[in-house]
């Protein structure tokens, strides 16, 4: 009995442990553990490299919405959902409610005040500008040209001479260089020709956004006092942006100057020319010319590099593509045959995998907001103000409560009507290209390049994943592949 009495406070302090981590734990082995002190955060860092696919199986645990809690102190602490419901109030219904805020723009600081990072007044007056821009059917027939002239004279001889010699070719690579040239031409009036038959010239501006984007990421995964820690001391990955930012300014701010000084500026259909034209001073051309950059690189690029991944991975589908441009433009036989973005119009089929693959990897993974003012989501989660919301649009593609349960399977017939139309989805349950007074500007500019490579490929060539290869994402604020993704290419006819 003594010994039970000296034992006691030991007794009681294992039974306080264990009923705080049944707290902690909870009831649902599949969610993340909150730790005294730390929060969740460990979870995280122990599933960082798999961070998107494991942002699905919290969100499926818990009816698509979860809270998240970070370590004490950290600010870290946020809203995960899913749910179209909670989507489509947040970016729509309450829209003045739920800006960007004010940590979006000190994570994305290297944007500047470009349309991204802005809210209220000077996001509406950016996209105004832009808008009046994207509308203009001489800047829409630039950008239609741009693309099929990169098509025809970059990326098929490229894939010709890789199916001569039977050789594989990084298809994520190759169209981050397509789009590359193609963004700098119509932003910045330019073509740096990063895509090459001769060989593969490193272009240091692509680089640095490349590494831009991965430490954009770890900045919305680690504690704000940590990476600005970092950054004050301009170690770790913060030291890897400085440099990256240090390259971007030269390379914009070079160009940007070049332009200023080249006679005909005006005479010339790029953004960059028009917003010169308008007399905006450089530090908004750096902030704008950065933004659109980033949209259309490396959205349009990586949506094409997963689309062909699948299309693969599913070789019906391909299949049923080249029937439907077969059926539009015949049997062409010799020279590979390329084809404009009007001509394009009305191929359901084409349009439906598109869809379904930005469906299944939106380029931009996931979306962050801040709420103003408190209230209780459709979902029936309390928010306070100042709450951050993370929108997980690459989870949305995988809910079975949203997509159904074949949600997981690359279907383009989902995007077709019983009449052989496309299907139209909500923006709010479709998110790839944002919704509300949001809704991406760049929309009809990425389908036209994307439609104008998918087509040209498919009708050309076979394309044929290497056995062996892993194709996954990469830790980025784009879903770009961490691999990259080898592919054989085989023509079909010539």
């Amino acid at each position: 009995m003594l010994g039970l009495l000296k034992a006691y406070p030991e007794i009681l302090l294992s039974l306080a442990c264990a009923l705080l981590l049944r707290r902690c734990l909870g009831t649902r082995r599949d969610l993340p553990i909150c730790w005294p002190v730390l929060g969740m955060l460990p979870n995280v860092l122990r599933n960082l490299r798999r961070v998107h696919d494991w942002s699905v199986e919290i969100l499926r645990a818990s009816a698509l919405t979860f809270s998240f809690k970070g370590p004490i102190f950290s600010d870290m602490d946020f809203v995960a959902t899913c749910d179209p419901a909670n989507v489509n109030h947040i970016f729509t219904s309450s829209f003045a409610n739920y800006p960007k805020g004010p940590e979006f723009g000190e994570i994305f600081d290297v944007l500047g005040n470009g349309i991204f990072n802005a809210d209220d007044d000077s996001w509406a007056s950016q996209r105004r500008s832009a808008h009046e821009l994207f509308a203009h059917a001489g800047f829409r027939a630039f950008v239609a040209e741009i693309s099929k002239r990169k098509v025809e004279r970059a990326l098929l001889p490229l894939l010709a001479r890789a199916a001569e010699r039977a050789e594989a070719v990084d298809l994520h690579d190759a169209f981050l260089r397509l789009t590359f040239d193609t963004t700098c031409a119509f932003v910045l009036g330019v073509d740096p020709g990063c895509l090459s038959i001769d060989g593969r010239p490193v272009v240091p501006f692509a680089k640095a956004i490349d590494d831009v984007e991965e430490v954009m990421l770890m900045r919305h995964v680690l504690p704000k006092w940590f990476w600005k820690l970092m950054r004050w001391l301009n170690v770790a990955h913060e030291n890897k942006l400085a440099r990256a930012r240090e390259t971007v300014d030269e390379f914009i701010l070079r160009t940007v100057a070049e332009r200023r000084r080249a006679d005909g500026v005006n005479a010339s259909p790029d953004m960059l020319s028009s917003y010169i034209e308008k007399g905006c001073d450089d530090g908004f051309l750096r902030d704008s010319v950065l933004n659109f950059m980033i949209a259309g690189r490396d959205t349009t690029g990586a949506g094409l590099a997963w689309f062909f991944w699948l299309v693969a991975k599913n070789p019906e589908v391909g299949a049923k593509i080249f029937e439907e441009l077969e059926a539009r433009f015949g049997v062409s036989e010799g020279a590979m045959k390329v084809f404009d973005a009007e001509s394009l119009r009305g191929l359901v089929y084409l349009h439906a995998s598109l869809c379904e693959a930005l469906r299944l990897y939106p380029p931009v993974p996931f979306e962050h907001k801040w709420a103003v003012k408190g209230e209780v989501l459709p979902s029936g989660v309390r928010v306070e103000a100042g709450t951050k919301i993370l929108f997980s649009t690459y989870a949305m593609g995988r809910m079975e409560e949203v997509w159904g349960k074949d949600c997981e399977e690359f279907r383009p017939e989902r995007w077709i009507t019983g009449r052989g139309t496309v299907k139209y989805e909500p923006a709010y349950k479709f998110l790839a290209f944002n919704a509300g007074p949001r809704t991406c500007l760049g929309k009809d500019m990425a389908f036209t390049q994307m439609k104008t490579v998918a087509a040209a490929m498919i009708y050309n060539f076979e394309v044929e994943a290497v056995a062996g290869h892993v194709v996954e994402p990469k830790m980025s604020i784009i879903l770009h592949m961490k691999n990259g993704f080898l592919a054989k290419v085989r023509r079909r006819r010539g």
